[in-house]
C-alpha cells in the first residue's frame, strides 16, 4: 500500500539544515489517530527529545476529535515515538555533542494502518543562510521559467 502523507511541517526546512532523516512510530489514542486520519494536526512548533532513554514528540497539536464524547485526547500532550534503542542512543550522543535539534518533518499513515513521524536531525539556520537559501530558490524558479518560455 502506498504512504498516505497527512501533514507536513515546510518552516523546518526554511529554519533549518537538515542533516538525517528518521521514520518512526508514534504512540497515540484512540480519538487521536481519527484526528490524525482525518488531517488535523500541526508540528509547525513541534519537537523530540529523548527522555529516559525513550524519544518523546512535543509540542505537536492534534485536534480533538469532533464525534468523540468525553473520551477525547488533550490537543498537546508529549507523545512517545517508537525507535529501535541502538538508533535512540546514536542520536542522543549526536544531539549532546553537536548540539543539534529533533524537528518533526512530516506524519503520514503507511500501509493504510499505522501513523508514522518523520523527524530530522537539525542544525539551526542564520539569518544570512535563510536569504542564501531564498535567493537561490528564486534562482532556480526563474531558470526553469525561462527554459519553459523558451519552448
Amino acid at each position: 500500500m502506498d504512504d498516505h502523507k497527512v501533514a507536513q511541517n515546510r518552516k523546518a526546512r526554511h529554519d533549518y539544515f537538515i542533516l538525517d532523516t528518521f521514520e518512526c512510530g508514534v504512540v497515540l489514542t484512540g480519538t487521536e489517530i481519527k484526528s490524525v486520519r482525518a488531517g488535523r494536526l500541526n508540528l509547525k512548533d513541534g519537537y523530540a527529545s529523548i527522555k529516559g532513554g525513550e524519544l518523546w514528540l512535543w509540542n505537536v497539536h492534534i485536534s480533538p476529535y469532533e464525534k468523540a464524547s468525553f473520551y477525547n485526547h488533550e490537543p498537546v500532550r508529549p507523545r512517545k515515538l517508537l525507535m529501535h534503542r541502538h538508533e535512540i542512543m546514536r542520536l542522543l550522543g549526536k544531539v549532546k555533542e553537536k548540539g543539534l535539534t529533533l524537528v518533526p518533518l512530516s506524519v503520514y499513515i503507511k500501509g493504510g494502518r499505522r501513523a508514522k513521524v518523520e523527524i530530522a536531525l537539525v542544525k539551526g539556520k542564520s539569518e544570512h543562510d535563510k536569504r542564501d537559501s531564498i535567493a537561490e530558490r528564486d534562482a532556480r524558479r526563474s531558470m526553469e521559467q525561462a527554459l519553459k518560455n523558451r519552448d
